[in-house]
């Protein structure tokens, strides 16, 4: 693994000259937002359940209020919290190259508030909403209860099934077109840019492999090692938020210098 200074220029150089940028981010870059995951934002009321209760259509059936309230809790915690220097320069970064996709499985919606335009979301978005029993979109502003606590979910105004978080739960499929995208451009992509995530949560965590075997370069941003570091090109340790203005601020010196 080359050093940190060796390591950005390389990735500095790869982004440059790149046509298409994957930014393939994860958990890690909402954490630094101040978001809890999943599992560390199950405190409180709701540690003793298990993520079986809180997110899956079995669990919705069973206790439609419990999961419901859970995901106004958790709306309420992203809704205290805001894009970070990190998302603001993939936004940057989008201005600078010739084409940037960012592929995250965040649901927090953060991308888009900081500026990226091509933000492909596998786990869905936690404020966007349908009904459970035939996926109807429901365009609804559902404002965030002041309530940590099972809450009764809204009824859908076509065929009266409760309403849910439009987001992808334990045993269910991506959204149609989602994953065959993503694919797509993990195949046709130059540079890979991977922030954030553990390399354990498929079918994400495939798509830097498939990105490298196809011949572009994988650049990992991550404060720890993940299972995906040792498979990488470039590895640049530390937060997304002080790395990616690094990155980003080499782009800009190498533009300008062209």
């Amino acid at each position: 693994m080359t050093g940190k200074s060796e390591g950005l220029e390389r990735a500095v150089e790869a982004i440059s000259v790149a046509d298409l940028i994957v930014v393939a981010t994860g958990a890690g870059m909402s954490k630094e937002s101040g978001i809890p995951t999943f599992r560390d934002a199950q405190e409180g009321l709701w540690a003793k359940y298990d993520p079986q209760q809180l997110a899956t259509r079995q669990g919705f059936r069973e206790d439609p209020a419990r999961v419901w309230g859970w995901y106004n809790y958790r709306r309420g915690l992203i809704a205290r919290t805001e894009p970070h220097a990190g998302h603001g320069s993939v936004a940057r970064l989008e201005t600078l190259v010739r084409e940037l996709v960012v592929v995250t499985q965040n649901i927090d919606g953060f991308h888009q508030q900081a500026g990226s335009t091509d933000v492909l979301e596998l786990h869905g978005n936690i404020n966007r909403f349908k009904c459970l029993d035939h996926d109807h979109p429901i365009e609804l502003d559902v404002p965030i209860a002041d309530c940590d606590g099972p809450l009764s979910p809204p009824g859908c105004p076509f065929c009266g099934s409760p309403v849910r978080p439009d987001v992808v739960w334990y045993g269910e499929m991506l959204p149609p077109g989602v994953l065959e995208r993503a694919e797509r451009l993990a195949r046709s992509c130059d540079v890979m840019l991977v922030v954030g995530t553990s390399g354990m949560v498929q079918p994400a965590a495939g798509l830097p492999l498939v990105a490298r075997s196809s011949g572009a370069t994988v650049v990992e941003v991550n404060t720890d090692p993940s299972h995906l570091t040792t498979q990488v090109d470039v590895f640049l340790q530390g937060r997304a938020g002080i790395v990616l203005p690094q990155i980003v601020a080499g782009v800009e010196r190498r533009k300008a210098s062209a």
